[in-house]
């Protein structure tokens, strides 16, 4: 049997210990991380989550002696490309993600470095007094001229498709109009908590449009249970509310006098009737003296006053139905708190 060096099975233990102490375990790449950024970024995250590299077999070794406690943990020996190191932490995946993703900062074109998305040069002045620089720009396929004594950009111009590799001459002329098209960063590959694994992809939300979602998925299941009758601590007051106005409509429209209908009975009642007066006043004779005294000086009419409840109550739900979004939003902030 191969002789194993004592240093690894000590590291190996070292690893298992992190992966034992923390239920979020996550696996980044480090590659291309100045040693600068990388320290800046430890300290960044000191205190919410720990970042330990070691070399991709020992981290596997540790996550098969821990597959037993952490079912599926081994799954994230799927996701080790690059310069792997190990992150643990309590937080949620998605916060852990989204710190990660703002950590990250902009940096210049390295020559060989592998372009993720296209890298644009905008058009515009370059800052550039006439000179050399105008040919080094037409060289690297960006079209150039003099414009008002300044070197200018003729129009925005890709100089390094997605996936294509940065040459030399591309990095030194981007690096001289001082754009930085790289982001530098800890790249979270996949991250397990409970069994299981979740990869960048999924963890990439969009928060805006999630809380959006969520919203209407609210005001949807509230209208729905709303509408069905199905009472819940949120609907049961609006339910209430709009029985009780169809109620009082009800009884106006059939005319069922009670202590809340006798009031916009009547009230429909007179205007009905000054309408049907006013019909008829100009025949001679049609209506008597004080009618047309009524018709002249009054113009109320007690159906608007029906509809002036109706919508004031449906007012009110629209209240309720804002104040359950808004504390829907709340909760959803949480999340990415």
């Amino acid at each position: 049997m191969a002789h194993v060096a004592e240093w690894k099975k000590e590291e190996v233990i070292e690893l298992k210990g992190i992966i034992d102490k923390y239920d979020v375990i996550g696996i980044v790449d480090l590659m291309n991380i100045p040693a600068k950024q990388l320290q800046e970024m430890r300290k960044a995250l000191l205190g919410k989550a720990v970042i330990r590299m070691s070399k991709k077999n020992l981290i596997d070794l540790a996550f098969e002696d821990c597959n037993a406690d952490k079912t599926n943990i081994v799954d994230l020996s799927e996701h080790m490309d690059g310069q792997v190191a190990l992150i643990a932490t309590e937080m949620n995946p998605f916060k852990l993600y989204k710190i990660l993703e703002d950590s990250k900062t902009s940096a210049p074109a390295k020559p060989g470095t592998i372009a993720t998305d296209d890298i644009i040069v905008p058009e515009g002045d370059t800052g550039f007094e006439p000179g050399p620089f105008l040919g080094e720009l037409q060289q690297v396929g960006i079209p150039a001229k003099i414009d008002k004594g300044k070197i200018c950009v003729q129009k925005e111009t890709v100089v390094v498709a997605a996936g294509e590799e940065v040459s030399k001459q591309v990095a030194a002329t981007l690096s001289r109009m001082d754009i930085n098209p790289m982001e530098v960063g800890i790249d979270l590959k996949a991250v397990y908590e409970e069994g299981s694994v979740y990869t960048s992809d999924l963890l990439a939300i969009d928060e805006e449009q999630t809380l959006a979602d969520v919203q209407n998925a609210f005001r949807n299941a509230f209208n729905l249970s709303v509408n069905a009758a199905i009472p819940t601590d949120e609907t049961i007051s609006t339910i209430i509310t709009l029985a009780y106005t169809r109620a009082i409509n009800l009884g106006v429209q059939a005319a069922i006098m009670t202590s809340e209908t006798s009031e916009p009975i009547i009230g429909l009642a007179q205007a009905k009737m000054l309408a049907l007066a006013s019909e008829v006043a100009d025949a001679p004779g049609a209506i008597d003296d004080e009618l047309a005294d009524k018709l002249s000086n009054v113009a109320v009419a007690a159906a608007p006053a029906v509809e002036e409840v109706v919508e004031e109550e449906e007012e009110e739900e629209e209240e309720e139905e804002e104040s359950s979004e808004e504390e829907a939003a709340a909760g959803l902030g949480a999340l990415f708190g």
